[in-house]
């Protein structure tokens, strides 16, 4: 699954406000919510949490689903989301780096919260539990080729993220953030 990256700073400005990241990942993790269930899981006023699905459905990163009664929850588009500012200019480069900035101070936070978390979790899940770095001497090519192999390899999982019901007995929500950077010349 690979889109484009997101070029327009308006949309790029909505993601680069950080409780809109914690939506995302409460609707991906829990599936569908409507405003009152984001509310009760991430501390916020249902309003509040009405109004940033609305401005996220706005650019196509949630959308409404069929829920019991009058119940509108809200759901993640599948799609993957890219965000460089290679190629922008001005106000969307700009836009680009804070969505960025953004993404990376919850994905920070996340990995921070659940670190803390490690001595309430059962002994199986705590070898799955960490943080890792590593540095390899590659060139370009193997550098593109391996992060292709790597997210290869997560991709096999997707239909699992996004159809529950395919999700084995005792499955979890296991975040992995995969990053790659190269030294300056």
């Amino acid at each position: 699954m690979t889109d484009a990256p997101i070029t327009d700073p308006k949309a790029l400005r909505a993601l680069s406000h950080p409780f809109r990241w914690k939506v995302l990942q409460l609707l991906t993790e829990e599936g569908p919510q409507t405003a009152t269930q984001c509310s009760a899981a991430l501390g916020e006023s249902v309003a509040s949490c009405s109004y940033h699905l609305n401005m996220l459905a706005k650019y196509g990163f949630v959308e409404e689903v069929e829920g019991p009664g009058r119940q509108k929850p809200w759901k993640v588009v599948p799609k993957r989301q890219s965000i460089s500012s290679e190629g922008l200019e001005g106000e969307a480069a700009m836009a680009a780096e804070a969505a960025s900035m953004a993404y990376l101070d919850q994905e920070f936070e996340r990995i921070r919260s659940r670190l803390r978390q490690f001595d309430h979790l059962s002994e199986e899940w705590r070898q799955v539990v960490g943080t890792e770095g590593t540095v390899k001497f590659v060139t370009a090519e193997e550098a593109v080729a391996l992060v292709k192999e790597l997210q290869a390899l997560l991709d096999k999982y997707d239909e699992r993220r996004l159809n529950p019901e395919l999700r084995p007995e005792g499955a979890r929500a296991v975040r992995f953030f995969l990053s790659h950077t190269v030294s300056p010349d």
